[in-house]
């Protein structure tokens, strides 16, 4: 992924083995750590065009989860545990670890965002701050009353479904596949957000077999214990301590919910957010506005690691 490398001029590259897991690592700048989390079908260069930015304010850490882009893929189990935001979430915890980090921020988007409301509930002691963009929790996605936005992320039904069936379909052409998702999540519904380099980035994911099962198994984790693992922190009214902001594209995932950040209130004790004017993907659609943001959030307080 040479043409990843290249979307984030003087930042290292680094293969991080946490004991679980490897994972592919992006980092770069100085100051308080930001750690940044993908969404699918994307890779770390999701993060290309506001990465240069936050260096300049931050130490940026930009992975590939588990089974995405170069990082490894363990293998899965019946209960798809091994593909849970909760397992994914302590990769994340341990990769700061090794990267000497104790307290951090964390940006996360779409399937990235999921890992990251986990990390913040999970490892409350080391998330000093949280940023989701374009979500909704799992456990909320799936009530009866979010009917209307389930319509806008069929893929969700889709890639939950038992193997082979979706990883036979999208490997009969995943080029079709990744263009077609990309351009529906767009306001322009359209590829022109996208750097070239990006785009051949998330493809070679999505050549690969092991790689498409791997981010199947995350749909299915999200169907099944995420599903569980979120009720059963909503039975116990557990929630996220940290300060969080809530951005979302007014044509993006949340376009059909009323006041997304009402339905985050059950889950965070300080929560604040607004929409900006793009789709689902907002790093690469509005990143300006992205920056506008979130760098208030951010630098107002000071984090120690």
């Amino acid at each position: 992924m040479n043409g990843a490398a290249d979307l984030f001029p003087g930042f290292d590259t680094r293969a991080i083995d946490t004991g679980k897991v490897k994972l592919h690592v992006r980092t770069g700048g100085t100051g308080p750590p930001l750690l940044l989390l993908h969404g699918y079908p994307q890779t770390h260069a999701v993060w290309h065009k506001v990465a240069g930015p936050l260096a300049e304010r931050f130490t940026v850490v930009a992975p590939d989860l588990r089974g995405y882009g170069r990082s490894s893929c363990p293998p899965d189990d019946l209960d798809h545990r091994a593909y849970a935001k909760r397992t994914m979430a302590d990769d994340m915890a341990r990769l700061m670890a090794a990267l000497g980090f104790t307290s951090y921020f964390v940006m996360g988007h779409d399937r990235g965002a999921r890992v990251a409301y986990r990390l913040a509930l999970d490892h409350s002691d080391r998330v000093a701050r949280l940023v989701v963009l374009d979500i909704m929790t799992t456990w909320d996605q799936w009530q009866p009353d979010q009917q209307a936005t389930r319509h806008r992320i069929v893929h969700w039904a889709f890639l939950a479904q038992p193997a082979p069936i979706p990883e036979t379909l999208i490997g009969r052409d995943p080029t079709a596949w990744l263009e077609g998702r990309l351009k529906r999540g767009t306001r322009a519904r359209s590829l022109e957000a996208f750097d070239p380099k990006a785009l051949a980035s998330y493809g070679e994911g999505l050549s690969d077999r092991d790689r498409v099962h791997a981010t199947c198994e995350d749909f299915r984790a999200s169907a099944s214990c995420d599903l569980s693992d979120d009720g059963a922190d909503r039975s116990l009214g557990r929630r996220i301590v940290c300060p969080t902001l809530v951005l979302w594209g007014s044509s993006g995932s949340l376009a059909d919910v009323a006041d997304p950040v009402a339905l985050w209130r059950p889950w965070c004790l300080t929560v604040s957010g607004r929409a900006i004017d793009c789709g689902h993907f907002i790093p690469e659609e509005h990143p300006a506005a992205l920056l506008d943001a979130v760098l208030p959030f951010l630098v107002s307080v000071e984090t120690t690691t």
